[in-house]
Parts: C-alpha cells; structure tokens; sequence
C-alpha cells in the first residue's frame, strides 16, 4: 500500500483517484470543489480540505488540473506542493498544459531536488471511469520506473516517452491528431447524408476500408451508429469541445516554437474554436458535427 496525494478531481481526476484507492493505496484527496472531495471520500479516499492538507510531508503526488496557470498555482505559489512534500518526493503531473508552464515548474522541482515528471494521459472519460487511460511519461529512467506501479491502477498502458517534457509533447501530437480527424469525419459523413448515402452503410464501409480508424470505429460522430459512445449519448462527453479546442491551441503554440508546418492542424483548432462559440462547448467534441452539418444556420 501506497500513500499517495492527489489533486484534481474533475471528470478526468476523479475516477483515477477511485481506482487508485481501490487499488488499496492511501489516497488524500483535494479539489477547490468541496462536493468533489466529499464525494472522494465515499469512495475511501481521506477527504482533504486544503492543498496543504493534502500534500504535507507527501512521497508521491499526482496532479490532474486543466492548464499551464493552475499547475504554477498549484506547485509554485507559497504554501503550495513544492513547500509541503516530503524530501525525495515523486511528483507527477497528469494535465495537459503548455511546454512554458511544464518546463517552469520542473525547473524549481529540480532545483529543490525534487523529481517530478509530466505524465499526461489519452483516452475520454469513459476510459477513465474503466482505468484503461495510456499515460505518457517524460522522465528520466529512474523517475519513470518509480512512478509505472503508481499508475498502473488508472492505466491500460504506460508508455516512456523520453526525458521531462517529452510526454506533453507527445500528448499534443496525439490530439492534433484526434482533432483534425474528427473534422473530417464530420465532413465526411456530412457529405455523405448530403448526397443521399445512409449513415450506417458508409460507417460499415468505410470502417472496413483504408479510411477506417479507432476514431471511426468509437468516436463516429454521428447518432445512432456506435452504441454507447458520446454522439450516442447526446454527446454527453467523453472530451468536451472546451478541452479540445485547449489541446489544438496547445499544439499550435507548439508548432509556432520550433517553426513547423501545420496547416491541417490549424485549420481543426480553428474550427474547434468556432464550434465552441455556436454549441454548448461542454458537449463531447465529436458534436462538431453540428456546426459541420449546419445545424445552427
């Protein structure tokens, strides 16, 4: 059994904390919503009412919070997780946040001696609430070793993608990929319904054909054809429209920084942004193809 701390407890954070728990760990828990924590400690996890409380005298701490300012807040601020955890502590964060922030706090972790690493994961909520997220480790070695049973708890697989900094990276490539591909299978599926095709036929051709995809096989946006995913469920997320349109900023923040080509994945947050100011941007991100198929004209 594992004492760990984790803050965050949103859709994401939540259920890997249960699972952490149920995994026997000691679990401290902490989250600015109060009924977010009430709601841990049902589950087994000692309920926390400050970030103090949480992370004082910590070996290990798991971040999950939604950008780069809460994540320099949290770790950085007086009072906060550098100054409450323990000498030799682990620090993993978990969010998806810009290259600048990540860089900044590990930057003061390691001059403190602290090792702390940036771990975010893929996969939707219900992947979460199943424990079969893929975490992407930046890290050295020894950090990675250390932190894999930690997370194999929340985790279907737990990949080592290189050293600090470079499992953001990855997690950025990965949406610009999923954002720009839910584009155009809203495109395509759009066109398809426009041209008198039906729906169902082109997913079973085309989720058979060179075309086919996981994005296709779980995430087709359209109604009706994938049981149980969001565009099933009222495009109840999953991954809303707010986070992706983040992630998709993110990766072009990148691409601006090293001086690469992505005109496609500019083109998706573009778009993605457009599609959270003309629908409830809370909504999975697959109901972009809302916006696609002019449903708000």
């Amino acid at each position: 059994m594992t004492d760990i701390s984790f803050i965050g407890l949103g859709n994401m954070g939540f259920p890997m904390a249960r699972h952490l728990t149920q995994a026997g760990n000691t679990v401290r828990a902490y989250d600015i919503v109060p009924d977010s924590v009430s709601a841990a400690g049902q589950f087994g996890a000692q309920a926390c009412d400050s970030l103090a409380e949480a992370t004082e005298g910590a070996e290990h701490v798991i971040t999950m919070v939604p950008a780069g300012p809460h994540v320099r807040e949290i770790y950085l601020s007086d009072g906060g997780i550098l100054d409450q955890v323990a000498e030799g502590a682990l620090l993993i964060d978990s969010s998806t946040i810009d290259l600048e922030s990540a860089e900044a706090v590990q930057a003061v972790a390691a001059e403190r001696g602290i090792e702390m690493i940036d771990a975010p994961v893929t996969g939707a909520i219900f992947l979460a609430e199943e424990g079969n997220l893929n975490f992407l480790v930046g890290g050295t070695s020894a950090a990675f070793n250390r932190a894999k049973p930690l997370l194999e708890p929340m985790a279907r697989n737990v990949f080592h993608t290189g050293p600090a900094g470079s499992g953001l990276k990855m997690k950025i490539c990965n949406n610009m990929i999923l954002g720009s591909t839910m584009v155009l299978l809203a495109e395509a599926f759009t066109l398809g319904k426009k041209l008198g095709l039906d729906q169902k036929t082109m997913f079973d051709i085309l989720s058979q054909g060179s075309s086919g995809s996981w994005m296709m096989d779980n995430y087709c946006p359209v109604p009706g054809i994938v049981p149980g995913n969001p565009a099933s469920n009222d495009y109840k997320p999953g991954f809303t429209g707010t986070l992706m349109r983040k992630d998709l900023r993110l990766a072009q923040q990148a691409a601006h920084s090293v001086q690469a080509s992505t005109p496609i994945g500019g083109t998706a947050a573009a778009l993605m942004a457009m599609h959270c100011m003309t629908n409830d941007a809370e909504l999975d991100f697959s109901s972009i193809i809302k916006m696609i198929d002019g449903e708000n004209d």
